[in-house]
């Protein structure tokens, strides 16, 4: 596997664990925001959709910073439909994927800017990493925080660790991706 092979497959992950905590939501809590400073998850979508469509459009020869992005308008609070907020989630990630395809091992070298900051190409993959994983993040935990007693797990549930790893080293050792057991095969 590639350096962007393995970016696609933290992404595709981080994509799941986010869709997987919505699911969770009723409609009214993607738009609940606990106070004046913090964001809705419908907020923290509408955030990620500008970011994606802003970085990833034209990339190697624009600005990561397009002029047409509003950022500051991302983070004005309004009720959206859940209809709404998924079309912007699946718009932005689909943005990200068809750029990623564009990119050779040979391109990770490659300059490219945000804000008039030269970075590699490879530095703003792990740039949007830690920034994506960041904001899938709070919409994990926002999900968690509302659904008390009733969280579906994302990953190894409460006090399941034992029978977890049970499994895993019941299995051959093998080269694989930790993510082979959390990413949904589409």
């Amino acid at each position: 596997m590639n350096y962007t092979d393995n970016a696609k497959t933290l992404f595709k992950m981080y994509k799941q664990l986010g869709e997987k905590s919505i699911d969770q939501l009723t409609d009214e809590q993607l738009n609940w925001q606990a106070n004046d400073d913090t964001n809705s998850v419908a907020t923290i979508v509408k955030h990620l959709w500008g970011n994606m469509l802003s970085r990833w459009t034209d990339f190697k020869n624009t600005d990561g910073e397009k002029e047409w992005r509003k950022r500051d308008a991302e983070f004005e609070q309004h009720a959206a439909s859940r209809e709404e907020i998924m079309k912007q989630w699946e718009e932005g990630w689909g943005c990200l994927f068809q750029a990623l395809d564009t990119v050779s091992e040979e391109d990770l070298g490659q300059i490219i800017f945000i804000r008039n900051d030269g970075l590699t190409i490879l530095e703003a993959i792990n740039r949007q990493i830690a920034h994506y994983s960041y904001h899938v993040g709070q919409i994990v935990y926002a999900s968690k925080l509302h659904s008390k007693n009733n969280w579906e797990s994302l990953s190894i549930p409460r006090n399941k660790s034992q029978d977890y790893n049970s499994g895993k080293f019941a299995n051959e050792k093998a080269i694989r991706n930790f993510t082979d057991d959390l990413i949904d095969k589409k």
